[in-house]
């Protein structure tokens, strides 16, 4: 049995994840394919636009076998935590062979080399890291130099594209948990991650999920969309249209207002990715009437990028702490391998998964958080508590309360 992994968000799904499948299947000869997606939110620190069973259906429609939820804590947080987490539950399963991931540079070996300077920091790498800091670049900005004193002559999207990026992480993290998964990259095609608008054509179109996003947002009619996702998910996405989605990030705002008002510039502190400086800096500057969205852009600076800020907020939001963060990553990452989907010819495979894990292998959540270890039960609270904090922000925009997690099953797919 061979099995390719992959890291998603699906955010939402369209034709260059399907794209990004079918070539990893294609690549590694792969019997199986398991996806470990994000949750209700995302790393750019924002609520999914659809929700994660939504997002679950699409991915089993177009070739995923068994989709395994990445815990919210990794799914909103830094490149780093948000890979460690990842294929910590691809290795702790047991099962997977390879880990395929799109870049932009679709070199292997380039990443890899990128991410052996990253984990090992040597002194000259340190050197010019804290020296840009020191001139008030953002930390991306300023590892991106540090990393061009020793890959000199690579092009600059090698330190800057968010795809690159991630793959280094990935690799990075496979190295560290001394993983004999293999990483394996596919060239990016046809539309870059920032890209805001529509790809325009005939038939099959890649877009980004940002410009698919953006498009919802600015009031495009739903059948715009129809040539950018594949078909097999267009009446997944037609049949919850206003119903449960689209979900942004501006309609958590109130309920930020409200915690922010409950908190001070030293509890603050205690959230992921709040540094004092920072805190202060959201205390000074949070009005009444932000949205979330204005919020975060006014408290942007030089020295916090707005994927950060975002990240920060959210995890405010959402009571996610730098303790147990910290505490989750002495006890090796993600603390649970928690089935969301999977398809029904698929059981050889997660026969093979419960077998093998070396994760407690979560299939229904009733009653399961009184047996698991400490920190898996406080990583499973943590779920259970943004699960219901969506599920509330969809009741109240469409009058639709989406089922619990005590009540949503596993997504059984033909």
């Amino acid at each position: 049995m061979k099995v390719v992994g992959l890291i998603t968000e699906y955010n939402p799904f369209h034709n260059g994840h399907y794209h990004h499948i079918k070539e990893a299947r294609k690549l590694t000869g792969a019997d199986y394919c398991i996806v470990v997606m994000s949750g209700n939110y995302v790393q750019r620190g924002a609520p999914a636009l659809m929700d994660k069973y939504s997002r679950t259906k699409m991915a089993l429609s177009c070739g995923a076998d068994l989709v395994l939820e990445l815990p919210v804590c990794f799914a909103s947080a830094s490149a780093e935590y948000f890979s460690m987490g990842a294929v910590s539950i691809l290795e702790g399963i047991g099962v997977v062979d390879s880990l395929c991931f799109g870049s932009e540079c679709g070199n292997i070996q380039t990443l890899k080399e990128a991410s052996e300077i990253l984990l090992a920091e040597p002194p000259l790498f340190k050197k010019v890291l804290n020296d840009a800091l020191k001139t008030g670049k953002t930390f991306p900005q300023a590892r991106m130099e540090a990393l061009k004193v020793y890959l000199k002559g690579a092009d600059d999207d090698l330190f800057s594209s968010p795809n690159n990026i991630l793959g280094m992480e990935y690799i990075k993290a496979l190295t560290s948990q001394n993983s004999s998964i293999e990483p394996i990259t596919i060239p990016r095609i046809s539309s870059g991650y920032h890209k805001d608008t529509l790809n325009q054509g005939n038939g099959t179109i890649i877009s980004s999920a940002t410009a698919i996003r953006g498009a919802v947002r600015n009031g495009s009619m739903l059948t715009d969309l129809i040539n950018h996702v594949p078909k097999e998910i267009f009446h997944i996405l037609s049949a919850s249209y206003k119903k449960t989605w689209p979900i942004f990030e501006e309609d958590f705002s109130l309920l930020l207002q409200y915690k922010l008002m409950n908190e001070t510039k030293s509890s603050l502190s205690r959230y992921l990715d709040v540094t004092p400086d920072l805190a202060n800096r959201i205390k000074s500057l949070m009005e009444p009437g932000l949205s979330f969205a204005e919020a975060a852009k006014l408290m942007k600076s030089k020295q916090w990028t707005l994927t950060r800020i975002n990240r920060s907020l959210l995890h405010i939001l959402l009571n996610i702490t730098e303790d147990s963060m910290n505490h989750y990553k002495v006890n090796g990452y993600s603390q649970y391998a928690r089935i969301l989907g999977i398809k029904k010819n698929s059981s050889p495979l997660l026969r093979t998964v419960a077998k093998k894990s070396r994760l407690p292998l979560i299939t229904k959540v009733g009653g399961m958080e009184h047996k698991l270890p400490k920190s898996a039960e406080s990583m499973l609270k943590e779920e259970f508590f943004s699960t219901a904090l969506y599920n509330e922000v969809v009741y109240h925009k469409f009058g639709v309360m989406p089922k619990d997690e005590y009540k949503q099953g596993i997504i059984l797919q033909d």
